[in-house]
């Protein structure tokens, strides 16, 4: 059996290559004028694991600018939410969005585009192996 080809982008991060902050990126900036894309927003737990709390599409400036205020998101405010983005063709955007809200669960939206899931390169790892217990561990 043939193992699916992942289709490879690049997530944006902010200045010194760190990840963004949902509320600290400057959507005014004319970078963002048209930018349709793919986003994730999440926030890091205590253990360093990434916690998913919106996968979506559509035009990032509209679309981060109403989830700043959105409260379900802001739930999660206190938890220094971080967002990354990247351009995908417009005709990707259904499968990858659906391939995202699979993997990714987040915790805010359910509902994802009814389209083939087309596998992306994640900006994180999900469930590191060095997160997992050992099965011959001895809780005495």
């Amino acid at each position: 059996m043939m193992k699916e080809a992942t289709l490879s982008i690049f997530w944006i991060k902010c200045k010194n290559n760190a990840w963004c902050s949902l509320h600290h990126v400057d959507l005014s900036h004319n970078y963002y004028d048209n930018f349709e894309g793919i986003y994730i927003i999440w926030y890091w737990d205590n253990f360093g694991n990434p916690v998913t709390v919106k996968v979506g599409q559509g035009n990032i400036r509209n679309r981060l600018t109403a989830h700043r205020s959105d409260p379900q998101i802001q739930g999660y405010a206190h938890l220094d939410l971080l967002v990354t983005w990247t351009a995908i063709p417009s005709y990707l955007l259904d499968g990858v969005e659906a391939y995202l809200g699979k993997v990714l669960n987040p915790r805010v939206g359910s509902l994802f585009p009814d389209a083939k899931p087309i596998p992306v390169e994640l900006p994180f790892i999900v469930n590191p192996p060095w997160n997992k217990p050992d099965r011959q561990a001895r809780p005495y």
